[in-house]
């Protein structure tokens, strides 16, 4: 599966992507952010990473669409939480921030997950220390749950407080989709 947007392509990472992705992501002040990476982050993780299997929920590698070729900016994709619900995770290198690609992607990514996946429902959280990250969301749809849960993140080395976040798709489709009360 693949998306583009005005300037990204998203795409699944190949094993010839693990130069670029062990130096995007491996920045102590990017993995810091996430939860599943660990730090350091090397040319061996990377490639481990590449080669696993994603599942059944979509995995993207977000290039920058530029003359020249694609550049690695990011990542971005949806996995099974601790309880089973499909959530919303990415990651912007340091030096690509700040330019709006994790909204551009992020609205992909629900678009796919919504209407090509059919979910009805989307979680995601954020670090509370990574505050960006919640207005990204918010710009996605998503609004907090009122719950912050300690979550252990690889990169730190440690658990760490985050805000939880849900969307539902809200479209005739989805409603139309619902099952009934009993």
């Amino acid at each position: 599966m693949f998306a583009r947007t005005p300037r990204l392509l998203l795409r699944p990472g190949w094993l010839e992507d693990a130069p670029a992705l062990a130096a995007a992501i491996g920045d102590e002040a990017t993995v810091r952010k996430l939860s599943r990476v660990p730090w350091p982050y090397g040319i061996e993780d990377a490639r481990r990473f590449l080669t696993q299997d994603p599942g059944p929920l979509p995995s993207f590698l977000i290039f920058l669409r530029e003359v020249g070729g694609p550049s690695l900016v990011g990542g971005i994709g949806l996995h099974r939480d601790e309880r089973g619900e499909a959530e919303l995770g990415y990651w912007i290198a340091t030096p690509h921030r700040n330019r709006g690609y994790a909204t551009e992607a992020g609205r992909a990514v629900v678009e796919i997950a919504h209407a090509g996946l059919k979910l009805r429902r989307v979680v995601s959280a954020h670090y509370l220390d990574n505050p960006a990250s919640g207005r990204v969301l918010r710009k996605l749809g998503f609004r907090p749950t009122g719950q912050v849960r300690e979550r252990h993140s690889l990169g730190r080395g440690e658990t760490a407080r985050c805000a939880l976040f849900e969307r539902e798709d809200t479209s005739d489709a989805a409603v139309a989709m619902r099952p009934l009360a009993a």
